[in-house]
């Protein structure tokens, strides 16, 4: 029995030697020009700030935003604007009248005309009119008459144009853009913990390949060491056929296992560098965050921070807002239509620039009155209304209902998440009971007190538990950088993540 042991030592240590071998082996038949490099989880995430393409669209996605409430600003705003015809070659046969003769005629006139005006609109977003300056000249010349040359000139004209329908876009515009662009503003800081999450999942990929290598590794190891044992036991008939079988059956799944493992470690490798936007050949050694903060969430301050910070609220008042409009829109085209223009100014008619120019000016006065009244439309205009309050009755159902599933959805993940803690530390702790097992499981069988079956069902427990524990650890994380997500809060530093995005625009 004695010799039996010390033999099962001497074949436990060749098959480590062997397998170390064969692990530099690995390392080394990996592509050439290959760099090395160490990073955390934070790491990798402040990374993926930097330069990954989902940042990179989420960025510009945001800008996109700006950009149009910057449109939107500037619409409030004066605007001048010139306005020229420089060439207007009018060549017709007109129908002419003789007074003296009383007869009709037609005959052929060639005319060149050129005007430009310079004009200052402002909106007004209180009445929802606008407001506008003009500058005008023209000039019209008659080809077949040389000295036939007429200048007019509008030095100044002042009008004002109202709409009577009782809607004002911009008074509806002043509570919505704003709206949407703090929205897109807390989308975007949102968007950063969204990145947080994938590059988590993309990490503990990595490292869970890499653990899976690392089993598969031990597990051959183990299975070349057993099954050169158990070929000896063979030969003095302490193991059955059977069991040698068994034995050798372990071994062949072993190998295959190496294999998928290395498979499975290039494509999560790839992934990862692929999505933090690094070369082909950079290999990124994850160091595992085996420290989680000491952190539990009150689900009352936490709840109340993402009703007051998430983009879903913003977003829930939008669409009501959006479905107040509809109903304002619908009845102010559902029954009288009215528009009014009042334009003052000062005009003259010369023969010369300088003379259309001079006082005394002719006053221009104008003032028009539009109305459209509908008389008969078989209730289309009442059916636009009544559509669009369904509309607004079921955005609000609608709005109601999701706001409902969001709070529960969201303290179903406070409450997941503080459990969380507990279950790492949990993981972590069998993870250690089971490598103490299967180590006392081994020991025993390679004094034959144990069957192969008993040693096979440690070395399971003992690759489910490590499998866990990183899972563990993923969930966690995960689950962390949910809450920053939902809450847009920093429960660690106890801060707020909304902020300012000025440093987008410099970029």
């Amino acid at each position: 029995m004695r010799f039996i042991f010390f033999l099962s030592i001497f074949f436990l240590c060749l098959s480590s030697g062997l397998w170390a071998q064969e692990q530099e082996t690995f390392v080394d038949a990996e592509p050439g020009n290959e760099v090395g490099i160490s990073m955390t989880l934070d790491d990798a995430i402040e990374l993926a700030h930097e330069q990954s393409l989902y940042s990179f669209r989420s960025q510009n996605m945001y800008l996109a935003r700006y950009w149009e409430f910057r449109s939107y600003r500037a619409d409030r705003l004066p605007i001048l604007s010139l306005e020229t015809t420089p060439v207007d070659y009018d060549r017709s046969v007109v129908n002419r009248f003789d007074s003296e003769t009383g007869t009709e005629y037609f005959s052929q006139r060639s005319y060149f005309t050129s005007d430009a005006s310079l004009s200052l609109r402002q909106n007004v977003p209180f009445t929802g009119g606008v407001f506008d300056i003009t500058s005008s000249l023209s000039r019209s010349q008659n080809l077949d008459d040389e000295e036939d040359i007429q200048y007019a000139s509008v030095p100044v004209s002042v009008g004002f144009s109202q709409p009577l329908n009782g809607y004002n876009r911009f008074r509806w515009e002043s509570r919505l853009e704003p709206l949407k662009f703090e929205k897109a503003k807390r989308d975007y800081l949102q968007s950063l913990e969204e990145l947080a999450i994938q590059v988590t999942d993309y990490f503990f990929g990595q490292v869970t390949a890499e653990i899976n290598l690392k089993i598969a590794e031990t597990n051959y190891s183990n299975a070349d060491t057993l099954y050169n044992i158990g070929k000896g036991r063979f030969e003095i008939g302490t193991v059955t056929q059977d069991e040698l079988l068994d034995l050798e059956l372990s071994l062949l799944n072993a190998s295959m296992e190496v294999t998928r493992a290395n498979v499975d470690l290039r494509q999560s490798r790839a992934a990862l560098s692929s999505f933090l936007g690094l070369e082909d050949n950079v290999v990124i050694n994850c160091i595992v965050p085996d420290e989680i903060p000491e952190l539990k969430v009150n689900p009352e301050k936490a709840m109340a921070l993402a009703i007051e910070n998430n983009p879903d609220m913003l977003d829930f008042r939008q669409r009501m807002l959006e479905a107040e409009q509809s109903i304002a829109r619908a009845r102010s085209e559902s029954g009288l239509n009215a528009n009014v223009r009042a334009n003052f100014g000062i005009n003259k008619n010369a023969d010369e620039v300088g003379t259309a120019y001079g006082s005394p000016f002719a006053d221009q006065q104008q003032v028009r009155v539009s109305l459209s009244i509908p008389l008969l439309d078989w209730g289309l205009r009442k059916g636009q209304i009544q559509m669009a309050r369904s509309n607004r009755d079921v955005t609000e159902a609608t709005v109601k209902q999701e706001r409902i599933d969001f709070e529960q959805d969201f303290f179903i993940r406070i409450m997941e998440f503080n459990m969380q803690e507990k279950q790492v530390e949990i993981s972590a702790k069998a993870d250690t009971i089971a490598q103490r097992g299967y180590d006392v499981t081994k020991q025993r069988f390679l004094i034959d007190k144990v069957d192969v079956i008993k040693l096979n069902s440690a070395r399971n427990s003992l690759d489910a538990a490590r499998r866990n524990y990183v899972s563990s650890l993923r969930q966690y994380w995960r689950s962390f950088y949910q809450m920053r997500q939902f809450t847009l809060y920093d429960f660690i530093e106890a801060k707020p993540l909304v902020q300012e995005l000025d440093h987008l625009l410099q970029q």
